[in-house]
């Protein structure tokens, strides 16, 4: 059974795509549920390629490999022969992300309940979408992975740019050229990759670049290739992550799109940012990434502190979400540069407990903000009293995002920490300052919004939410919990993948 199943799991979203064709555009009905459902299937292919996951072995599993692509070409010593695999497979880290993504993309399709208008062409992008972020965590080789990588760019533009609020359009526009403009950088990397190397799978890279000094020069892979290959692969994921000051377009998005759409970028896409530092960073140069471990400590740094400074003196509650994105991923570069255990679990952590602590803020946002057409903070407070389960809600939540004990969001920053505190003391005091100044604007915002005073009299924010507004919201919160009490779900899977990073780093 298993032989298939990351492709089924893969593609399986185009079946819902092809249900839809079928759908009339005005039974909005029948789409809701063609939405929900089709988004369901993924997730329950996610949970039995999980359980058919040996967390006691070492390398790919569930790995598919077929030949694709076969070229010669003919130069003066003589014919090369060129393929191209379709490769695909899941280690520790692959199937964790695979298994957030089918997650927040189940719980994003009920949070578009609210979307009323092109609700078809909504869901025929959201499952394309969902194809490629599936891809992109499941691709053995460049070619596949830069496939998948650029499947998520069309869609995702289109839903920005076509269901969100008033300047969703700039959003869109800012999100493709930036990412654009990434994925050219990207590009460029894994050609010349292949181009020297003569080969695109991760594996067979993984043990080119692990030849001593002296075979590598032979090949002309000399150190400073190398070192531009790494450059240029970190500052394509820079714009994904993002890193200050490549964030404004991220800024941008939160802001304007819907909030399900919201849910599916800060919950996922931002990830695979973390994801490709940590797959080519650590996974293919890990000797030149220790060499930048200093620097990318310190733009995690400036990452977690810029973006706390700033989410502090927001008014807006969805401005406050997208500062406080920028900084935790300050977090995930903070423990990829110690280069240690703890700082790489702790940066993997980090990856998934924001993603759904993300996914969970900005949804609630999105139901504040249809009951009341706004998301100024000013336009809140008592929503304790009129809508308790919101509110309590908005709380657990916030105090997910600062760190609070028992929820995931602590365990990922005190591995973190704990990784950089034992190779870079000084820096990582410093950073501590980010975790105290994400308290202060969680609260500022949070308690102001839940228990502040009204600002206006007579303020109605209507019925508490809905049993299909509640369903994810509870989901979210629960596996933010059972992350926070139970961690060795995640580290077990992480295990032997963190072995073979730390075999690379010389560990």
């Amino acid at each position: 059974m298993s032989s298939m199943l990351l492709t089924l799991l893969i593609f399986s979203p185009l079946l819902s795509v092809l249900i839809l064709l079928f759908v009339p555009s005005d039974d909005e009905k029948t789409l809701k549920m063609t939405g929900v459902l089709g988004a369901l299937l993924p997730l329950i292919a996610a949970v039995t390629a999980f359980t058919a996951f040996d967390t006691a072995e070492s390398g790919v599993q569930l790995e598919e490999v077929y030949q694709w692509i076969t070229y010669e070409v003919f130069q003066a010593n003589g014919e090369l022969n060129y393929s191209i695999q379709y490769h695909i497979g899941a280690d520790g880290l692959s199937m964790i992300l695979i298994l957030l993504t089918a997650f927040i993309a189940f719980l994003a399709s009920i949070a578009s309940f609210s979307i009323k208008e092109k609700l078809k062409s909504f869901y025929i992008l959201f499952f394309i979408l969902e194809l490629g972020m599936l891809g992109v965590f499941s691709a053995q080789n460049l070619f596949l992975f830069f496939v998948f990588f650029e499947l998520t760019l069309v869609p995702m533009f289109f839903l920005i740019g076509r269901y969100g609020y008033l300047n969703r359009e700039k959003a869109a526009w800012s999100f493709l050229i930036y990412n654009g403009i990434g994925s050219a950088i990207l590009l460029i990397a894994f050609v010349a990759l292949f181009m020297k190397s003569g080969s695109m799978a991760f594996d067979q890279l993984k043990a080119v670049f692990a030849l001593p000094e002296a075979d590598l020069k032979e090949m002309y892979l000399t150190e400073n290739f190398r070192m531009g290959i790494l450059i240029a692969i970190l500052a394509a994921f820079a714009v994904k992550l993002p890193v200050v000051p490549l964030h404004t377009w991220m800024l941008r998005v939160h802001a304007e799109a819907h909030p399900a759409i919201v849910m599916i970028h800060s919950g996922i896409l931002l990830k695979i940012g973390a994801y490709g530092m940590i797959r080519f960073g650590l996974g293919i140069f890990p000797e030149e990434f220790k060499s930048l471990a200093g620097v990318i400590a310190v733009l995690g740094v400036v990452n977690l502190l810029y973006g706390a400074f700033l989410a502090l003196s927001q008014s807006d509650m969805k401005k406050v979400l997208a500062y406080s994105s920028v900084s935790h991923m300050g977090i995930v570069l903070i423990g990829l540069a110690a280069l240690n255990e703890y700082g790489i679990q702790g940066a993997v952590f980090q990856t998934v407990s924001h993603g759904l602590i993300s996914a969970l803020l900005f949804f609630l946002v999105g139901v504040l903000y249809n009951r009341r057409g706004s998301s100024q903070l000013h336009d809140f407070g008592g929503l304790a009293s009129q809508m308790p389960v919101a509110a309590g809600l908005l709380l657990a939540g916030g105090l997910a995002s600062l760190g609070l004990p028992g929820m995931s969001g602590f365990i990922s920053e005190f591995m973190a920490f704990l990784g950089l505190f034992e190779v870079m003391p000084v820096t990582a005091a410093v950073g501590t300052i980010g975790l105290i100044l994400t308290a202060v604007y969680v609260l500022r915002a949070v308690l102001g919004v839940t228990f502040g005073r009204v600002k206006r009299e007579g303020t109605v924010y209507g019925a508490d939410m809905t049993a299909a507004e509640r369903f994810p919201a509870f989901m979210l919160l629960a596996a933010i919990i059972i992350i926070g009490c139970y961690p060795a779900l995640l580290s077990g899977l992480l295990g032997a993948t963190l072995e073979s990073i730390k075999l690379g780093l010389g560990g």
